[in-house]
């Protein structure tokens, strides 16, 4: 199939590209980039008024299959994903059961490749079971395909396994995403540490939680040699030490996720466990401080961390119901509105950090632009287009996220992958994202 897209404003990070430009499509590949190109296709899209970006990439997304299929499925989460305009997806492994095998690596890119409309990418636990004893057999995941290790949800206690651990990694030609929490500082903790949790209270989460993993790991993924990729940062220090880390030339990457850079504990109503995710909503100090960070490009990546939760479970109380929000088609709105439109970034730095720089910690090669030759993964919004959020009209089977009702600026119009459209805002329906 050939498709031209026409008139949009295409944003390239790899080349510098900001014009308003025609790309033609053919054989799921970008094959030319020009002005007022005439080409006989099998399909057209005017893109008059909006933006045409390299296909998003999420590094971050909980599709909870196998074992937690009630919350969210590969179906469900892949098709969320294209709606929200990404068109790949890194899956965590923290799974029943967990994926720490090539077996159940194989499992989920079987089903993917049968169901997705995007590309997913599995990640493989860092320790068998996730239990933190011993290393997984990363050797085999990483044959089987997998992006990354990760033990996202807790952290590896036991240093010495982490550190064995990474030097299979390095070998092995594979990032490590460290979700960086001190289970010994939780201390059943709910929320962040602050005036707030001890009003209404309840136990509180110290921004040591995170801190104190985040200095270890930069530091024994410095000695080891293997890049490190930081998941959802959330802290003032956590700013410190990824610019301290970058300036000295570690391979250190970092994300922040759209409810970190939307939210503090300011905004969250009592009792209401829709605010309530790891690492929790912090300070409106610390919040500035992920902008500064998103702003100097000392966070590179923009992540959602998406985590569906059935309502029954998120209908628990505060200290019992389960962590996170969904992400996946608030993201890019949220985005534009926090970040883009009061100038925080810019069009270029959100078209890096949601697409670019995820393809460049992941090794696609292939991915993050919309050169001649590259993929044919192209996100299409609409900048000016402003709406209301409404959970009702979610894909994914997960509803549980504080954003319902704010109105919020930019919108998905088409996701094309590999050359296919597989999302269409104004023709919306099941069939679009077959």
């Amino acid at each position: 199939m050939s498709l031209l897209i026409k008139d949009g404003r295409v944003i390239d990070p790899a080349t510098k590209l900001d014009d308003i430009c025609d790309v033609f499509i053919e054989n799921n590949k970008v094959m030319k980039i020009g002005k007022d190109l005439k080409i006989d296709v099998d399909r057209v899209i005017d893109a008059s008024g909006h933006l045409v970006m390299p296909g998003l990439i999420d590094l971050h997304v909980h599709l909870r299959d196998p074992g937690f299929t009630y919350k969210e499925d590969i179906a469900t989460g892949s098709r969320a994903a294209a709606k929200g305009g990404f068109t790949t997806i890194v899956a965590m492994p923290n799974t029943k059961p967990p994926i720490d095998s090539s077996d159940r690596v194989n499992y989920v890119t079987v089903k993917a490749k049968k169901l997705s409309p995007v590309h997913v990418l599995q990640t493989g636990c860092v320790t068998k079971g996730m239990k933190g004893e011993e290393p997984a057999d990363i050797r085999g995941m990483a044959k089987a395909g997998i992006a990354a290790i990760t033990e996202d949800g807790k952290s590896v206690m036991n240093t010495r396994v982490y550190k064995d651990a990474m030097i299979l990694a390095r070998q092995c030609h594979l990032p490590v995403f460290a979700h960086c929490e001190d289970k010994n500082l939780v201390q059943g903790g709910c929320m962040n540490e602050d005036e707030i949790s001890r009003a209404w209270h309840l136990p509180g989460i110290t921004n040591a939680v995170e801190d104190v993993i985040v200095a270890r790991d930069i530091i024994l993924a410095d000695e080891v040699g293997v890049p490190l990729h930081l998941c959802h940062c959330s802290t003032k220090n956590c700013y410190y030490m990824v610019k301290a880390a970058k300036e000295a030339g570690m391979q250190v990457t970092a994300e922040v996720c759209p409810h970190h850079f939307t939210l503090s504990s300011d905004d969250m109503k009592e009792g209401d466990t829709n605010y309530k995710m790891n690492p929790p909503l912090r300070t409106r100090e610390d919040l500035e401080y992920l902008r500064k960070g998103l702003n100097e490009d000392v966070f590179d990546i923009i992540s959602t961390d998406h985590a569906p939760h059935s309502a029954e479970e998120k209908e628990q109380g505060m200290e019992d119901a389960p962590f996170g929000i969904v992400g996946l088609e608030t993201s890019v709105a949220l985005t534009i509105t926090e970040l883009v439109k009061p100038g925080v970034i810019t069009w270029m730095q959100m078209a890096e950090k949601m697409s670019y720089r995820p393809a460049r910690v992941i090794r696609q090669d292939k991915k993050g632009s919309i050169a001649e030759g590259m993929d044919a993964d192209i996100t299409i919004i609409d900048p000016e287009a402003e709406y209301v959020i409404d959970t009702s009209t979610f894909v994914s089977k997960g509803k549980n996220t504080p954003f319902h009702g704010k109105k919020v600026t930019g919108r998905v119009s088409y996701t094309i992958c590999d050359g296919k459209v597989v999302y269409s805002q104004s023709e919306e329906s099941d069939a679009d994202l077959q």
